[in-house]
Parts: C-alpha cells; structure tokens; sequence
C-alpha cells in the first residue's frame, strides 16, 4: 500500500571537526579549509541524521493502514500517522553552512531543498496527527482525511527526493575524505586500533550498499562480508594490544551485532529462506521490522546503532 518505495534511513557518518584545545601550529590553507568543509557538512550530517528516520517512519505509520488513494474511512484500523521534531534548528544550520566556504551550489541547493521539505512537512503532519489523534474524521466522514492525503504524499515525495539528493552529495564526498583520512593515518601510525576502526566504518558501509541494490549480487554481498568480518576481527584484536588505545565495548558490540545481521540477511538471500506469517505481521507493522532477524529492517537498525557509537567516540 506504499506510494513509493522507501529508501534508506541509514544514519551518516558524522565529520571529524580538530580539536580546538590542541596546541597545533598556524593551520595551513588546505587544512583550514578543510576544517570549513567539516563543519559545513555537518550541519547537513544532523539534519539527515535527526530527521530523515522519524519522516520515512511517518509515511510507513500512514501507508500501514491508508490505501495507496487515501483513506476512506471505511478502514478497520486507523493510525495517523508521527509526528516529526522541531525543524527550526536544522534550517538556521543549513543557512549558516551554506553561506560559509568553500561554496559547492548543487550541494547547497540540495540542502536548501531539503530544509524546504522538512519544515514543510512539520505543521503538515502535525495537522494530521491532531485530526487523526481526536479522531474527527468520525465527524465529517473522513473529508479532511482525504483532503489531507494528496497534501501528504506531495510533501512525502518531495522529501524523499530531496533526502536521496542530500545524502548522495554529502555521502560522495564522505567516501573520498574517508579513503584519504585512512592513508593518512596509515602513513602516520601504522595499522593500529585508529587505523581499523577507520576502515571497518568504509567496510560497513559497503556492505550495506551490497545488501540494499535493486539488485542485489550474491557474490558481491559475499566479498563485502568478508572485508567487514576481517576488519572487525583485526580491529578486536589491535585494541589494547602493545599500549594501544582500548576501544570501547560498545563500539565492538555494535560492529559484531551489525556482522550478525548482514550474515543472517545474506543467508536468506542465499538459501531463499522465507519469512514464517508471523515475520511478515512485524515486517508490516512501522517500526517493528527490525525485530526480524535477517531482516533489511534489522540490518538498517544495527548499522545505524554502529554509526550512532562511533558519532559518540569511537574515534581515537
């Protein structure tokens, strides 16, 4: 009953920004501005990060219930649909980022479309919630409801394509300063814990990227696990090895459980393992999907929490 299929609610890698109380000498050219290109991508960073999960979510509640032509009133259940949080800081952090340097016009003009469809959507949906919450299309026979329906999918597309544009721009830059950062602590530490927690975050990514194609390779979903799996075991091996730093339990479970998932997801694919009736009941409901084990819902879920963990300090 969806009008478009969902994309992504991965959570992004957030920009290391240097410390300002580290006594370093005069910045050069190249590293001040790329210390301006951190902080301008951040700003994009938390917008995605706060708000594209919550507004993927409040289309999947609605579309769990309302037909593809919108509700009639007719329905056996009604949900409403969520709410999203207040947007207010997101468009002052775009507006700041993007009047900053160094200018990149498709990337701001992503973003300002972005901030367009959020803030958009948040009194949207909140109109919604209040009719459906009071339950007042018992009153008027679902005319507001229906009213509201081509209200709500205009602004849900309009999202989504500005969310799929965003992410494309911060995440193609993401992956060329990702690559880099990691030659450049090779080349200055060696293969140590910073070193391989660095480079499982460039493996996680490809393995999600394998595992959500439109068509998805079984051999390329293959390799991918693979990488990550050693990456993980070299990781949890080099922490508090010889004075190394010791990485934090809660980063190393996040990037076993994501393992987990992605091979359970993999098997299924492999063997054609079908979900049992009782799967399919969470797969449908929003937000229970990823109580499925081997699910994309649950793989999305723990590849977010490894992001989250490593956002929070796993970085050395």
């Amino acid at each position: 009953m969806r009008n478009t299929p969902f994309l992504a609610m991965a959570a992004i890698v957030a920009f290391l920004a240097p410390a300002a109380a580290q006594q370093a000498p005069p910045a050069s050219s190249a590293s001040a501005s790329s210390a301006q290109l951190t902080h301008k991508l951040n700003a994009y960073v938390g917008c995605i990060n706060r708000l594209s999960a919550r507004l993927y979510e409040s289309r999947e509640r609605y579309f769990s219930w309302a037909a593809k032509n919108g509700p009639t009133g007719k329905e056996r259940i009604i949900y409403g649909t969520y709410t999203i949080y207040d947007t207010s800081d997101c468009k002052t952090s775009v507006a700041a980022a993007n009047a900053a340097d160094p200018h990149d016009a498709e990337l701001e003009a992503a973003a300002n479309a972005y901030v367009a469809a959020v803030t958009t959507l948040e009194p949207l949906l909140k109109e919604a919630d209040d009719y459906y919450t009071q339950e007042n299309y018992k009153d008027d026979k679902m005319a507001k409801g229906k009213a509201l329906h081509p209200r709500l999918v205009a602004a849900w597309d309009a999202f989504a394509g500005a969310d799929k544009a965003l992410r494309a721009g911060v995440e193609a830059i993401n992956d060329k300063r990702a690559a880099e950062h990691l030659a450049a602590i090779e080349a200055s530490e060696g293969r140590k814990s910073h070193y391989y927690v660095e480079a499982l975050m460039i493996q996680a990514k490809r393995v999600l990227r394998a595992q959500q194609a439109d068509k998805p390779d079984l051999n390329e979903i293959t390799q991918a696990l693979n990488e990550y799996e050693a990456a993980v075991k070299a990781m949890d091996e080099a922490s508090g090895k010889d004075g190394d730093a010791k990485l934090g339990s809660m980063f190393i479970g996040s990037a076993k459980s994501f393992l987990t998932t992605a091979k359970q997801l993999m098997r299924r694919v492999r063997d054609k393992v079908p979900y049992s009736s009782g799967e399919k009941m969470m797969l449908s409901n929003a937000g229970a999907g990823w109580m499925v084990e081997g699910s994309p819902a649950r793989l999305m879920r723990d590849y977010n929490q490894l992001v989250d963990s490593y956002n929070r300090g796993a970085r050395i």
